[in-house]
């Protein structure tokens, strides 16, 4: 709703507005665009619209819905899911990535299922078990290896952690 109020005070035509995409039917003039820009800025938000980093942008949002807003992460090996979704090589996906990122896909993927992994750990819902199937981590070990990689603690600490800081509601 606010990129759609936005062009909509800018006088301009869309034909499409996804999550981080929007297709403008008509030119867009450079006044136009700069006040876009500014307008955009002020809420938050960031107009790009160099290709490369548009497809850059396209690949975050794929890796953070198959992280955070899938039931299950795919059992397919990222690549693959990745090429699939955008239509397009997967090396020249990840050369893309690299150089708009300064770090790979894949360890652009670890960061957000590090976060994710921590997300589930809290809500203590699942057991590590089956946190790693969701994740579609090859083995416990393997979760546990990459995420005291990553944090610096074993899960079980880290949760242990959260807990500690806990305040109980009775002390209070």
């Amino acid at each position: 709703m606010l990129v759609q109020s936005i062009l909509d005070k800018l006088g301009l035509n869309y034909a499409l507005i996804s999550l981080g995409e929007v297709e403008i039917i008509e030119a867009v003039t450079e006044e136009q665009r700069q006040q876009l820009k500014t307008d955009l800025s002020l809420s938050g938000l960031e107009l790009i619209d160099d290709k490369k980093m548009m497809l850059v942008e396209k690949i975050k949002n794929v890796i953070i819905e198959m992280v955070h807003y899938t039931e299950e992460v795919p059992k397919i090996k990222n690549s693959d899911y990745i090429s699939h979704k955008l239509s397009h090589d997967y090396t020249y996906l990840a050369n893309i990535f690299s150089e708009g990122k300064g770090i790979t896909i894949e360890q652009y993927i670890i960061a957000h299922k590090i976060e994710r992994v921590k997300e589930l750990l809290l809500y203590d819902e699942l057991n590590l078990t089956q946190i790693s199937y969701k994740l579609n981590y090859s083995s416990v070990a393997h979760l546990s290896t990459q995420f005291k990689k990553v944090t610096g603690l074993t899960p079980s600490c880290y949760k242990q952690l959260k807990y500690d800081s806990r305040i109980s509601l009775e002390n209070v």
